[in-house]
């Protein structure tokens, strides 16, 4: 009996319906395995939300050429110690792959202000220090939130605090160019010093260690008045992409941690990542670690 067009255009739609099918659950098979993509941070030309900033999201304003085209010259600033630091914007981590890579330290996202506490800082320390990477905490600073104390205390108790067992560095404050406003937060140098200042008695007090300090060169000049009273307490580490030596701030005599860009690779992160040298060998790297250096 002879098909009629009626009913083989049916079948055909039917086929391919089916094909269509079989198709998006594959394609949902694939996402499933392989987990979500990486959300993308907001570009540099809208402001950053309160709770979603990270290492870099203020210095990527100061720097956006650098940011733009990745900033890494050479070998230069890959050799020797090498480390990179990352928020929940960077995804899943597979922090083996990190060490494989030649990655010796990392520095994870653990605070923003008063109340924001990073999604993924518990699943990324612990895996880090399992992965047998030196690893430490950071706080990105909101000083028009709240005073330095009040962050300082939500820090130590969110994540920042420092235990002596070869691998724990101290706390970091990331204070750097804000991503969501006035370049300063709306204070003065001097009101700056103080918060900055209270932010590190109270860590100190908490920790037993002295904070870390994350900033540009730009940043604390403007917004410190070229303060020099960290200079002696605070360790710095300075955010200065592409170049093949960073500027220091005022009062500092050098740089310990050095972010040299902020488009960089290794293996186990999926896109871009902020990658940092340490000055000096691994051996002072866990001296700073348990406060023996």
């Amino acid at each position: 009996m002879p098909v009629s067009r009626a009913g083989f255009a049916r079948r055909a739609r039917s086929k391919t319906a089916t094909l269509i099918g079989t198709l998006v659950s594959a394609g949902a098979l694939l996402l499933t395995s392989t987990g979500p993509a990486v959300a993308a941070p907001p570009p540099a030309d809208q402001p950053v939300k309160p709770g979603q900033a990270w290492m870099g999201a203020g210095t990527r304003l100061e720097q956006p050429h650098a940011s733009d085209s990745g900033g890494v010259l050479g070998p230069l600033e890959t050799s020797g110690v090498q480390g990179i630091d990352v928020s929940h914007w960077q995804g899943a981590i597979n922090w083996s792959s990190v060490k494989g890579a030649g990655i010796d330290f990392a520095y994870i996202k653990a605070t923003e202000g008063t109340s924001f506490k990073d999604s993924r800082f518990g699943t990324n320390y612990t895996d880090a220090y399992n992965a047998g990477l030196v690893r430490g905490a950071y706080h990105f600073a909101r000083p028009n939130a709240s005073n330095g104390a009040t962050q300082a205390n939500y820090f130590a108790s969110n994540g920042g605090a420092w235990s002596r067992d070869n691998k724990t560095l101290p706390g970091v404050l990331d204070i750097e160019h804000n991503p969501s406003g006035a370049m300063c937060y709306g204070l003065s140098t001097t009101q700056m010093r103080t918060w900055i200042n209270d932010f590190y008695t109270t860590y100190k007090a908490r920790t037993s260690r002295d904070v870390v300090i994350y900033t540009t060169a730009s940043w604390w000049n403007t917004c410190t008045g070229n303060w020099t009273g960290m200079s002696a307490k605070a360790p710095l580490w300075i955010a200065h992409w592409g170049v093949s030596s960073p500027n220091v701030p005022n009062g500092f005599p050098t740089w310990t941690f050095w972010q040299y860009t902020a488009t960089g690779r290794v293996g186990g992160v999926a896109g871009d990542v902020d990658r940092n040298k340490f000055n000096g060998s691994i051996t002072r790297l866990v001296a700073l670690a348990n406060n023996t250096a």
